[in-house]
């Protein structure tokens, strides 16, 4: 029994002794994707943009469920801007082509005064 405890030696675990912690990599900022939703939405790109600014002040104090997180929805803003304007784009394109058809049948329907008869 003397021997098992004269084995071991002092120095192993230190219970105070600072824990090396692996930071994740820093998520994208994705402020390409404000910009997105500036341009094509701009009432999203403000909270877009307020997520993409905090994306590294809360990476830097640990918060990196937080960072990520920021990330996700200012890319996920500036994706439903651009959404939003592909709806919009393609819902004009088709009033103009209801109201062009529209505009076509209705010129049917006049009377002709060009019509030539020769007697």
């Amino acid at each position: 029994m003397t021997q098992q405890i004269q084995n071991i030696q002092p120095g192993g675990f230190q219970y105070h002794a600072p824990v090396e912690q692996v930071r994740p990599a820093l998520p994208p900022q994705n402020t390409g994707w404000a910009v997105a939703a500036l341009i094509f939405f701009w009432p999203l790109a403000f909270s877009a943009f307020s997520h993409a600014a905090k994306v590294y002040p809360l990476w830097a104090m640990g918060d990196y469920a937080g960072a990520q997180a920021s990330s996700d929805s200012a890319k996920r803003l500036g994706r439903i801007a651009l959404l939003v304007w592909a709806i919009f784009v393609i819902a004009l394109i088709v009033f103009y082509v209801v109201i062009f058809a529209a505009a076509m049948s209705a010129m049917n329907d006049l009377p002709s005064y060009s019509d030539y008869s020769y007697r």
